[in-house]
């Protein structure tokens, strides 16, 4: 009778878990099936289940829920719009100085300006855009 008991409580749990998403329930349901199983095949009295039931759970939530949410986590999202202009290499069409400049970013021409002031960078350079302020690319040549 104890095992039809933990057999139900597991399939409920797996059941639930549907609706949570987050693994934990999960792994109770699976101790609750070891607890089941262990319940038809020996004559351990309730509490000796509910031991099984807890290392079971305990060693599940340590060991198994870290790597099935780090395998179902969502990935980072991509970024977009000009979020994905950032860190892209530019090709300098007029020179770019603190007041003036163009390049070439992406197929468009866009104005630019150094990221240090001080500098100017001579058309057909390459150079990184570092943001994007406002229609302007800030772009820097590095070392």
């Amino acid at each position: 009778m104890a095992a039809l008991i933990w057999l139900v409580a597991g399939v409920l749990l797996a059941a639930a878990e549907v609706l949570t998403g987050d693994f934990f329930l999960l792994m109770l349901a699976g101790g609750a099936l070891s607890a089941a199983g262990v319940s038809a095949v020996t004559d351990f009295p309730v509490w000796g289940d509910a031991i099984v039931f807890a290392v079971v759970s305990i060693g599940l939530l340590v060991l198994v829920r870290p790597m099935l949410l780090r395998r179902f986590a969502n990935p980072p999202a991509l970024p977009t719009g000009i979020d994905a202009l950032e860190g892209k290499q530019a090709l300098v069409l007029e020179e770019v100085g603190m007041h003036e400049g163009q390049v070439k970013l992406d197929g468009e021409v866009w104005t630019a300006r150094p990221l240090d002031a001080t500098e100017v960078y001579p058309p057909g350079s390459t150079v990184t855009v570092m943001e994007i302020d406002g229609a302007t690319a800030v772009v820097w040549r590095g070392p």
